[in-house]
């Protein structure tokens, strides 16, 4: 990461995060002096080189900010004067949204668990199996023989058996508990022991209507600044409770060209899918397929294929707010390729 400053009758400060960077090479394509550089993103994102994807040469940086406002992921940001300058109002901002309707989250943690960003603050609160069933269990120690069948048996874990051997038979060196908290009263332990030291009683049936409908509760939350708009999270919801907004609209295709010799290598080159910050790229029968319900358009593949294979076409985006025509029109680059 790196942070440039230039003072004057302002003080405009330029701010770079690799955390949030995807290596697409937007911000380069835009920046009007060639100031920034993009690194060699695939042994980067391999692990293979440790140093920053982006680099910025601060003696022709002009702290304009186009690279900031044309970063959809936020790894750039100027601010002037202290104030990042997309709370400015006359800057471009993006119009993109990632959100949890709370009313319709299960907390099911299938979002949580997908987020190739780790982008996604999960978290759950269960109801205790005691608020769910209700019952009695008892073991009588003078038949009990410690032989461990029930606590190997117990679909919930709830029985613990101590067994020490001794010269002699010592029953003080032997216990058996059953942990309530976790008892589902099933009777598989009753059922099980060759004494019938074991009486139990399930009374969950009996008492239906004064146990009260299970509550799950907790929170779901998308963070916007790390939160690449992959969508994985929105596809899998069963309950439709994720909005997602792209950064762009548009096409990737994988155009071969054999008398060239440009074929995609698959598995011995993969590295379209090492750099992909979405998991939407997959080697399948020796050839790269994204898929596009999850691709972002970021463009990073594209930058990482070695056979120049990639074709992205960009047919448009949700930046707004460009005021400028001199902005407009090296912005609008980002679109049509």
């Amino acid at each position: 990461m790196f942070n440039i400053e230039r003072d004057g009758e302002e003080i405009r400060k330029l701010s770079y995060s690799d955390k949030y960077c995807v290596s697409c090479g937007i911000c380069t394509s835009v920046c009007p002096t060639s100031s920034l550089r993009l690194g060699p993103i695939v042994p980067i994102a391999r692990g293979l080189i440790e140093m920053d994807p982006i680099s910025v040469n601060q003696d022709s940086c002009v702290f304009c900010g186009l690279c900031s406002v044309a970063c959809p992921f936020d790894a750039l940001s100027l601010s002037i004067d202290g104030t990042n300058i997309k709370e400015l109002g006359n800057y471009p901002v993006w119009d993109m949204e990632c959100s949890v309707d709370d009313d319709d989250c299960i907390y099911c943690g299938r979002c949580y668990s997908v987020c190739p960003q780790d982008s996604i603050i999960f978290e759950r609160n269960l109801p205790t199996v005691a608020d769910l069933v209700r019952g009695e269990i008892e073991i009588d120690d003078e038949k009990c023989i410690y032989c461990s069948f029930c606590a190997d048996m117990c679909p919930a874990g709830a029985i613990t058996v101590k067994n020490i051997p001794t010269s002699t038979v010592d029953k003080a060196n032997n216990s058996i508990e059953v942990d309530l908290s976790k008892c589902i009263f099933c009777g598989v332990c009753k059922r099980i022991c060759p004494e019938n030291a074991i009486k139990q009683v399930c009374a969950t049936c009996m008492y239906s209507d004064e146990i009260e409908t299970p509550k799950v509760t907790g929170e779901t939350f998308i963070s916007e600044k790390s939160c690449v708009s992959c969508s994985w999270c929105a596809e899998i919801c069963p309950e439709d409770a994720i909005t997602i907004t792209k950064p762009f609209e548009g096409t990737l295709d994988l155009v071969e060209n054999t008398e060239e010799e440009k074929i995609c290598k698959g598995d011995s080159c993969h590295a379209c899918q090492d750099v992909c910050p979405c998991n939407a790229v997959e080697i399948i029968d020796g050839k790269s397929v994204t898929n596009m319900d999850f691709c972002n358009l970021c463009g990073a593949c594209v930058t990482a294929c070695p056979q120049d294979i990639r074709i992205l076409s960009r047919t448009s985006m949700k930046l707004c707010n460009i005021n400028s025509d001199s902005w407009n029109e090296i912005l609008n680059t980002l679109v049509g390729k």
